[in-house]
Formats: structure tokens, C-alpha cells, sequence
């Protein structure tokens, strides 16, 4: 039986905004562990979900609606291989299919008795759902580097923040806000700067940007992650849909790799699920004790920072930006959303490469 699809529009500005929403592709919904207590109900792109965990071990991911009487799924329980609507125990399997309605005589079923589904993958300890209902997938879902290689140690971290997928991405990847709004933790002191050169590398479905003759972070990072000094590798990442990430790398022994997967929860609302993985000349469970806090604090600062934005934004009815060339990923991230957004991923013969030079 088809389902007919059904898409929710939260409501949106009415002037020009970042919001783009690529819907042929994977996004964290929950960590593994979350679905070990029954279902779960999560939202993707303003959609309610039931994502579930049956006794196979089998994960759906169905439209958090019974067709019934509209009772939430994710309020039901899992009983066997099928999820059951708390209501009046109508029963559904991972791909939406309704196999039981208790006290109807014979196999026959109302129609529309189904529930849409939503591909599922379970990877790295997280669960990945597909945002285009009833459709076979036509990639696979990011892999976390680092996560499970010898020598690393790996800490997760969840957070949402009010602010679009775009905003959120070129927040994670902007290193000239780090001087003023996470002052003394990546900068002691903005007056003391330093020129360097920045290489923005575009590839298909990604953008990166090499930060070139950067000197160690001089605040409390460095301090952890560079007590010798020196110069520092440093890459920043933006991989389509919503992958934003950080690597930094001193010689051979440290190297610090932060991933967030970015969840578009409404228009104006992203769940950020963070990876940090780490090799350092020390033993990482001794750094990871108060490297959590101190990624929390900067995440919080941030997230709050991006609120205001979102609400400014809302005030004004639209964005009116002005970037310049240090402004060196948002506008090719935006591009990036945009083109995806239509169907449309740039296959460059070769890498567009194009240079800076900034002030940190």
C-alpha cells in the first residue's frame, strides 16, 4: 500500500534566511544507548519520529503518529518485533507496516493502516535516519574518524542550540570570533596577533579551510595541547550535510580531532552531536577529566551567542549579512546547503583552491 508522504513546514521568516533543508541524506537522531528503554520520539526537519529498537535488535524509524486515532507511537511499547500504539494496541513493524489490529476479525486491515518509515543505519554508537520517507538511500551515512584507532581516546558529547544548521556550522568552524567571545581559552590576549595565510580548498560535497603558520593556541588550550609551543596543523572541515570539523595536529604526538554531526531539529533549532577524539603524549582519560568541562563551558558560550543571533534574525524578519574574505567557510557552506537542497552536489574536475591572509 503507498502511503501518501506527509511533510511539516515549520514556520519561517518571511525575508531572506540560511535555512536549507537537504533532505536526501543521514542525520543523528539519538546515540545507541537511547533506544534501550523502549521508543524514542525525536524530531527531524519539524517531523515527529518513533525510533525503536525491537527484540532482533531491528531499528525503525516511523512517523510519530498512529493512524488510528493519532496517538504519539513513541508513547507505546516495544513487544516482540513491533512497536504497539499505547491507545488501542494497534502494532507496526521497522518499515511502517501495520500487523495487527486487536479484535478485528480476519487479515483484512483498514486502508492506510500503515505508518510512513524512514531508513534506518546504527553506526559508531549512533542512530542515522534517512530524511526522505519511504526511499531508498543513495549514500551512506558519515563515519567518525579516529573513534575506534589504537592510541585515541574518544569522549561524545549532545547539545542542542537555537540557531539554523548553516549558522550553527560556521559558528563551530569561525576562528576569528575565538579571540573575543572564548577569550582566554583559545587567546590570551587579542592583542597579541599574528599574520597568517588561510588555503580554502572546495571539493565535491565539502570545503576545508588549512590555517597556514598558525602559532599554538595561546590560552588555556595551548597550554594543554601544546606545552612545548611550536607551529600547529590546523584544518577546518564543512562535509555535506552536517558534518563541521576541527583538527589540529603538532608533530606526532598530538593531534585533537573534533566532529560535530549536525541535526536539523526545526528550521531554527540543531541538535549537535560532538565526537572529540584525542592523541596526546599523556595518558587521554587524564586530559578528558577536565577537557569535558571545558568544552561545555565554550559550547554554552556559543550556543548562547547563537541564540541571539536566532533572535535577532526573527526580529528583523531575515539576515543581512556582510562577510569578508576572513569570513573564510560561510558563504561556501551556504552555497554548499543551498545546491544540496536543490538535488545539486558539485563534482569540480579538480579542487578550487583560493588564499587569504588574516589576522589572529
Amino acid at each position: 500500500m503507498t502511503i501518501p508522504e506527509v511533510k511539516f513546514k515549520p514556520p519561517t521568516t518571511k525575508g531572506h534566511t540560511s535555512v536549507a533543508r537537504v533532505a536526501d541524506d543521514w542525520y543523528i537522531v539519538c546515540r545507541s544507548q537511547a533506544l534501550n528503554s523502549g521508543p524514542r520520539g525525536v524530531m527531524l526537519f519539524g517531523t515527529p519520529l518513533a525510533v525503536f529498537r525491537n527484540v532482533n535488535g531491528d531499528i525503525g524509524a516511523l512517523l510519530d503518529r498512529c493512524p488510528h486515532r493519532n496517538a504519539p507511537l513513541s508513547l507505546g511499547n516495544v513487544k516482540g518485533e513491533l512497536l504497539q500504539c499505547n491507545y488501542h494496541g494497534w502494532e507496526f513493524d521497522v518499515r511502517g507496516a501495520c500487523r495487527l489490529v486487536p479484535g478485528l476479525v480476519g487479515d483484512q486491515k483498514p486502508k492506510g493502516c500503515n505508518v510512513q518509515s524512514f531508513p534506518v543505519r546504527e553506526q559508531d554508537g549512533f542512530v542515522w535516519v534517512y530524511a526522505t520517507a519511504n526511499s531508498e538511500p543513495v549514500r551512506e551515512p558519515f563515519r567518525f574518524p579516529f573513534i575506534r584507532e589504537k592510541g585515541y581516546t574518544t569522549v561524545c558529547q549532545e547539545l542542542e542550540v537555537e540557531a539554523s544548521v548553516h549558522a550553527t556550522a560556521e559558528n563551530a568552524l569561525d576562528v576569528p570570533h575565538t579571540a573575543y567571545l572564548h577569550r582566554g581559552y583559545f587567546r590570551l590576549s587579542t592583542r597579541t596577533r599574528h599574520e597568517i595565510k588561510v588555503a580554502v580548498r572546495r571539493m565535491h560535497g565539502r570545503v576545508e579551510a588549512e590555517y597556514i603558520g598558525e602559532p599554538r593556541p595561546s590560552g588555556f588550550a595551548g597550554m594543554v595541547f601544546a606545552p612545548a609551543g611550536g607551529t600547529v596543523t590546523h584544518i577546518d572541515r564543512f562535509i555535506l550535510p552536517s558534518i563541521a570539523q576541527v583538527e589540529y595536529q603538532l608533530g606526532n604526538r598530538t593531534h585533537l580531532c573534533v566532529t560535530s554531526a549536525l541535526t536539523p531539529v526545526h528550521d531554527f533549532r540543531t541538535k549537535l552531536f560532538a565526537v572529540v577524539s584525542l592523541r596526546l603524549p599523556i595518558p587521554g582519560w587524564m586530559v578528558t577529566q577536565f577537557l569535558k568541562p571545558l568544552v561545555m563551558k565554550i559550547f554554552r558560550q556559543d550556543a548562547n551567542m547563537l541564540q541571539h543571533q536566532s533572535d535577532t534574525i526573527l526580529r528583523f524578519g531575515g539576515e543581512q549579512f556582510v562577510s569578508t574574505e576572513i569570513d573564510v567557510l560561510g558563504s561556501h557552506i551556504l552555497r554548499l546547503l543551498k545546491q544540496a537542497e536543490l538535488g545539486e552536489r558539485e563534482f569540480p574536475e579538480k579542487d578550487l583552491v583560493s588564499e587569504v591572509r588574516m589576522i589572529i
